[in-house]
């Protein structure tokens, strides 16, 4: 069987699509007349993806599949197979409450391969955009031992610990983001539109006017007159940025760049332990060997450097040492962080230490974050209240001269 993307109407005339499954597109019209549906468009759904690709969709936007919606869909299929339901029949219990069309498409093809005798990690593979390398050795791991449930269980957690820690800090910034912005359209309108309209006045008089008045004249002329050019530059500089950074030496630099910025740098840093450890231990957990284990755990650290520490660490384990001794060598991990992973080493309880480095660098970065933004709301509130006093005092000390020389 194939899985159909198809669009059509209902017997109430109303506009309706959705995905579904059978052996070719005659015998999907055949099912829908049935149910009430007459067929204007039916594709297979790889193909209606690259459509779709092709076109803009606002609504799909808006709708993108999340880690939480996919750590919902883990942990509900880990409930169905608790329950005894074999995996075929629990991933089709699994679709058919399923509301995001892409997630539901990636999880028809993936039943249909296991139901011809793929294994589950090896079907999950072919939709990497939804299933990491993470997600897939786990469930590996899960289907060699016999425990596929238990695993899915725990990447549900993984999975949901990583989203709400993602979701604090982007909701923590978010008003900082906001007022900076507003910030920047503010002067931008005073610069634009208040500021050529005073300075009108100012040529109606023969009068000189203070060196700061002619630099915000000036400044005000050069973005009124020349927008387009600094327009251009803003656009040519990012897209210039990003192509030097996703060169292999531009991203190496950016990444120890980002590490060495004073207050940044560190809570980054703090970020990519807590990934790491959790990641680590989740992996460790599920019966994923150490090897394979630190590999899947380099590339979630997202940042070069880590991952060069990460490969540094696979070649000491490889010669027999432990994961701690590198880690330290390194100089990138807190030595608290490198303390605990030898104790949970020497003491056989390795992953309960990473969780527990995991959950403290949780708060850590909670903190952090809490306490950057309240004093990133003041710092921009005084910002923006200097650049506004700024312009109004240029604009004001003329026109009191002009106000004492007609008096």
């Amino acid at each position: 069987m194939a899985v159909y993307a198809y669009r059509g109407i209902n017997a109430s005339g109303k506009a309706v699509k959705g995905l579904r499954d059978a052996d070719n597109p005659k015998a999907l019209k055949a099912v829908l007349k049935r149910d009430g549906v007459f067929v204007t468009e039916c594709l297979e759904a790889a193909e209606a993806e690259k459509k779709n690709a092709r076109e803009i969709d606002f609504k799909k936007l808006l709708r993108r599949v999340s880690t939480l919606d996919i750590a919902v869909s883990t942990q509900q299929l880990a409930v169905l197979l608790r329950s005894g339901i074999p995996l075929v029949e629990a991933l089709t219990a699994l679709i058919d409450q399923l509301e995001q069309p892409e997630l539901k498409a990636a999880f028809t093809d993936a039943r249909d391969k296991v139901n011809e005798g793929t294994s589950f990690a090896d079907a999950l593979r072919a939709h990497p955009k939804y299933f990491q390398n993470l997600y897939v050795s786990m469930v590996a791991a899960g289907e060699a031992s016999g425990t596929l449930e238990v695993v899915l269980e725990r990447l549900a957690e993984f999975l949901d610990a990583q989203a709400k820690l993602k979701g604090k800090v982007t909701s923590a910034l978010a008003y900082p983001a906001f007022m900076i912005l507003m910030s920047f359209g503010i002067i931008l309108v005073m610069m634009t539109v208040v500021v050529p309209k005073v300075t009108a006045i100012f040529e109606d008089f023969d009068q000189g006017l203070p060196w700061y008045t002619e630099v915000l004249i000036w400044t005000s002329n050069v973005v009124t007159g020349y927008w387009w050019l600094l327009l251009m530059l803003t656009v040519g500089g990012i897209v210039g940025f990003r192509r030097w950074k996703a060169t292999e030496e531009g991203t190496k630099r950016w990444d120890l760049f980002v590490l060495a910025v004073p207050v940044v740098g560190q809570l980054l840093l703090m970020v990519a332990v807590s990934r790491f450890s959790r990641t680590l231990a989740t992996l460790l957990r599920s019966g994923v060997p150490v090897l394979k284990a630190m590999e899947i755990t380099a590339n979630v650290l997202g940042n070069t450097e880590l991952m060069r520490v990460m490969d540094e660490a696979r070649t000491s384990i490889r010669e027999g040492e432990g994961i701690s001794k590198p880690l330290k060598a390194s100089g990138r991990f807190p030595p608290i962080v490198t303390h605990m992973i030898a104790i949970g080493e020497r003491s056989g309880q390795l992953e309960e230490m990473l969780e527990h480095v995991a959950r403290a660098y949780d708060q850590q970065v909670e903190v952090r974050v809490a306490a950057m933004t309240s004093l990133l709301e003041p710092l921009i509130i005084v910002i923006m209240g200097g650049a506004s006093g700024a312009i109004a005092f240029s604009i004001l000390m003329p026109l009191l001269q002009i106000n004492e020389f007609v008096g």
